[in-house]
């Protein structure tokens, strides 16, 4: 069991003839006293700062694996937006493949069916032509024919 201060201040020593001088041996005692007083304080007073910053490294390792957990799930949720995103985008590229395809595909029948319209308009134009031809052939057949002589036999003055 460790020495405490009220040990000391009670310890009585034997007297003897030849024995040292109590009033020094008291005087010492008592600045041993107040010295190991003083040291079981400061002694104590570390044992608390001690267990204080115990405590403080406890807290701050379990900040630490509240971190490092928390930065794993980050990088784990960011690899998994990574993942999706780029999903997503072969996704898009997909649909917007099959929409070229399909816009592509539309304009070719567009175009194809223009150039039949087109075709259909050029045979209706070459008849059209070809009726007209006739018809002012006819036209003007009829007016070079001399059946306009017997109905008006003296020409007409211009105005």
């Amino acid at each position: 069991m460790p020495l405490t201060p009220l040990d000391i201040h009670n310890k009585e020593f034997k007297r003897s003839l030849r024995g040292y001088n109590e009033d020094e041996v008291n005087d010492f005692l008592d600045r041993v006293i107040k010295d190991y007083e003083a040291l079981i304080r400061q002694n104590k007073e570390l044992e608390e700062r001690c267990s204080q910053m115990e405590e403080q490294v406890r807290h701050f390792k379990s900040m630490e694996e509240s971190l490092s957990k928390s930065i794993m799930l980050a990088q784990e949720t960011a690899e998994d937006l990574k993942v999706n995103a780029r999903k997503e985008a072969q996704l898009v590229i997909r649909e917007a493949e099959k929409n070229a395809d399909r816009i592509v595909q539309d304009a070719l029948n567009k175009a194809r069916r223009t150039a039949l319209e087109l075709d259909e308009v050029k045979k209706q134009a070459a008849v059209f032509r070809a009726r007209f031809r006739s018809l002012m052939q006819a036209q003007t057949e009829m007016l070079e024919s001399t059946e306009w002589d017997k109905i008006a036999p003296e020409p007409i003055e211009e105005f």
